[in-house]
């Protein structure tokens, strides 16, 4: 056989993706004589010449450059490589004097939505082989598929077609038209109303819109989900595990039928599961997390205490530089026009690895190399059972269900430092339970199979290639040593896996110091548990103690604890609603005298009571030229003596009767969430700020509307719904607690000030 492609002209698709990057390399380093066309789809603004230009620059093309030196590559990249911009469902006039086409792309997921995978993985390959013979051209076609199209079987999968009588149209056109069903149930009354009623549940402090934002999101979730389990589904009914093996399945007889059916000739290379290179273009090269990186990575981390597997199962892993290998082998070896060939790169015949000595070797290197957890220590691995499947279930629905009554109870509790250790603890136990849900899912056909793949006709390949070229070209897979190659190549090149993770994960509060100077900024607080530590009801009580007599006391804390329980339903409720039912309490009093009562009595507890590290955040904004605004729902008379402070005050205002004595209702409606939102924009938009670079602080999941609306949100002492919003978010989170005088009760310090 040739074991050449000189002079050849080569048609590449996926070649942004892990082994696309990886056959072009091959063909730049290895192939001098040999053009290239590569089919890259623009990225938004970012053109195809572009993508290919960055992509040149990567890791894996760094060998090759260095050896060539800058100039000379870029002269062979200009004399040698065209782009093609467009992609598998767009495609530009394709070249007619193409010789060898290696079609790469696909989308390699395996719980994608139905509708997505049968775009990538069938239609896409249709279009490109109409393309093609509408072209005219007769390229030798390289197909790469997996070899785990064999479906769920036990036994050896043999290298040849596959033997299914499905219909790949009527599974395409169904799988097209799954969206628009799923668009149109996900709008009936039965899908909404339940998805509303957990909006509501959730997001309703937050604000109407809050809420119809959640509902929509959640709808778009359910079509997500509804597609993903259908394709699931649909696989499984017809013999595959998941939906990505099932469309490249379909993908192979996309090719047997357009191609080798009319006539032209095609290699189908199935490879295992591809992971990092052995040998080139140097030792662990990989691009991102492939197929058992996740898995890997888990483990090493300690979220994997068991795993639903079976200990025998050959977990078939293969180098990507052997894929390689094999795909320009098989593309300088076409059959007879007409003619299909089938080549499975798999080591789970000639050299396999199983899951118990796998994990086994995994656990000595975490053993000797540790990963840190967030706290720096540490991270002791688990040793493997392997139980059986219906133990690990039951074991992990049980973690499941404590999380989730935990996080109840936590969320019941008042927001201090303490229960937001715990929620970020229960958060931390909520994404690894969901992690360890999904890899279950996923995987686990992966590490309880019973399938080998014969791998024959592939060995027959290297055998055949000439003997000077087996050392640097072939994939002769028995030369594989597995600790070797695991402990020594692959898991320390896993991208990311072996940094420092002592750190918290946390985003790091504004710095004071690192607050960049300019005067079209914003820095807007809001009062209560922000800036001031002190709540409406402490508030409350300040003026009470020092607008009656102590004798009226005890009349005044009964009436309070009274109607404590319709106060709090209106703050869980609505935190307008709060204000409206709280402020009722003043009704009858007069402005004037109240206004003078804070003055002389109720100032000074209010500026003791100020968080000291608010303060100097405010402080720290107006020194560098930031406009500071307090927007709060309270009333303009308690927050006057904070003017000092801030630029600018925004609070509210009581509606006052003929006599100028306060009737009980608001003047206007309280600014709080979605109406500070609203009012927020409004303000920078005739004041020419850039909200973008702008600061907000709150400390309530009801103030989450109006911190989205700038660039830099910062919760302060968060309720349990906003810290839980924050840390998904990344958005900083700060405790500030100091107060003038520590954080003695306020009620203790009126009275004491009283008497």
């Amino acid at each position: 056989m040739s074991t050449s492609l000189e002079k050849a002209h080569v048609l590449l698709t996926g070649a942004t993706g892990f082994v696309g990057q990886a056959v072009l390399e091959r063909l730049l380093s290895s192939y001098p004589d040999t053009r290239i066309s590569v089919l890259v789809r623009p990225r938004g603004e970012i053109g195809a010449e572009q993508r290919v230009e960055k992509l040149l620059r990567k890791p894996v093309f760094g060998p090759w450059r260095e050896r060539l030196g800058e100039e000379a590559a870029a002269q062979a990249v200009q004399e040698r490589v065209s782009v093609l911009s467009g992609d598998l469902g767009a495609l530009p006039p394709l070249p007619r004097d193409v010789d060898v086409v290696i079609h790469s792309a696909s989308t390699v997921s395996f719980d994608l939505p139905i509708d997505e995978a049968f775009a990538a993985n069938v239609a896409g390959p249709a279009s490109l082989y109409e393309a093609l013979l509408a072209a005219g051209a007769d390229p030798h076609v390289v197909h790469v598929s997996t070899a785990y199209v064999a479906g769920l079987r036990k036994g050896v999968a043999e290298e040849r077609s596959l033997d299914h009588t499905i219909d790949r149209d009527v599974e395409l056109a169904s799988a097209t038209a799954a969206r628009q069903v799923a668009e149109k149930d996900s709008r009936t009354t039965e899908v909404l109303q339940p998805l509303l009623a957990r909006a509501r549940a959730e997001h309703r402090r937050a604000g109407p819109q809050a809420v119809a934002q959640a509902a929509e999101a959640l709808r778009v979730e359910w079509v997500k989900n509804t597609l993903v389990e259908q394709g699931r589904t649909r696989a499984l009914s017809l013999g595959w595990p998941d939906v990505y093996t099932f469309t490249k399945a379909m993908g192979e007889r996309v090719a047997e039928d357009l191609w080798a059916g009319n006539g032209h000739r095609l290699s189908v290379v199935r490879p295992t599961i591809i992971e990092s290179a052995l040998r080139h273009p140097y030792p662990g090269w990989i691009d991102g997390f492939k197929v058992a990186d996740p898995l890997i990575a888990a483990y090493g981390r300690g979220l994997l205490p068991e795993f639903p597997a079976l200990a025998d199962t050959v977990l078939d892993v293969i180098p990507v530089d052997f894929v390689v290998g094999a795909i320009l082998a098989a593309a300088a070896a076409p059959p007879e026009p007409g003619g299909s060939s089938y080549y499975q790169v798999s080591s789970g015949i000639s050299n396999p690895l199983r899951l118990g000595p796998l994990v086994q070797t995994v656990r000595e290197y975490f053993s000797a190399n540790p990963l840190k957890d967030a706290d720096g220590s540490h991270v002791a691995v688990p040793a493997w059972s392997f139980p059986h499947p219906g133990a690990v279930e039951r074991a992990l629905r049980r973690r499941e269900i404590a999380v989730e009554l935990a996080d109840k109870a936590v969320n019941r509790l008042p927001a201090n430092d303490r229960t937001r250790g715990w929620l970020s603890t229960l958060y931390k136990a909520r994404r690894d339970l969901k992690t360890l849900r999904k890899f279950t899912s996923l995987y686990q056909p992966y590490t309880q199979t019973e399938v080998i793949f014969d791998d024959a006709r592939t060995r027959a390949l290297h055998q055949a290639l000439p003997e000077e070229r087996k050392a640097e070209h072939g994939f002769d897979v028995t030369e594989i040593d597995w600790r070797h190659y695991l402990q020594s190549v692959h898991i320390p090149g896993v991208p990311g896996l072996m940094k420092d993770r002592s750190s918290t994960g946390e985003p790091t509060p504004t710095s004071r110091s690192a607050l960049p100077r300019r005067d079209d900024v914003l820095a807007v607080f809001d009062l209560q548990r922000t800036v001031a530590a002190a709540t409406l009801v402490e508030q409350y009580l300040w003026v009470e103690l020092a607008a009656r007599p102590p004798s009226r006391w005890p009349v005044s804390f009964a009436n309070l604890v009274a109607l404590a329980p319709r106060y709090l339903q209106a703050e869980r409720r609505d935190r307008a609603d709060f204000i409206r039912t709280f402020m009722r309490r003043y009704a009858g009093v007069d402005e004037e005298e109240l206004r003078g009562v804070i003055a002389r009595k109720v100032t000074p507890s209010l500026r003791r009571d100020l968080l000291t590290e608010a303060v100097e955040q405010i402080r720290a904004h107006r020194e560098a030229g930031h406009r500071t605004v307090l927007v709060t729902g309270e009333i303009d008379v308690f927050v006057e003596p904070l003017a000092p402070m801030f630029d600018e005050i925004v609070a509210g205002k009581m509606e006052t009767d003929d006599d100028g004595r306060w009737t009980g209702h608001l003047e206007t409606s309280p600014l709080v969430g979605e109406a500070r939102a609203a009012w927020l924009r409004r303000y920078a938009r005739e004041r020419g700020m850039d909200l973008s670079a702008s600061y907000a602080y709150g400390d309530s999941y009801a103030d989450r509307p109006w911190l989205e609306v700038v660039g830099h949100p910062n919760a302060v002492n968060p309720d349990a719904s906003l810290y839980r919003y924050a840390r998904a978010r990344r958005w900083p989170v700060h405790t500030w607690t100091q107060t003038a005088e520590g954080r003695l009760s306020p009620v203790l310090r009126s009275i004491r000030g009283a008497t």
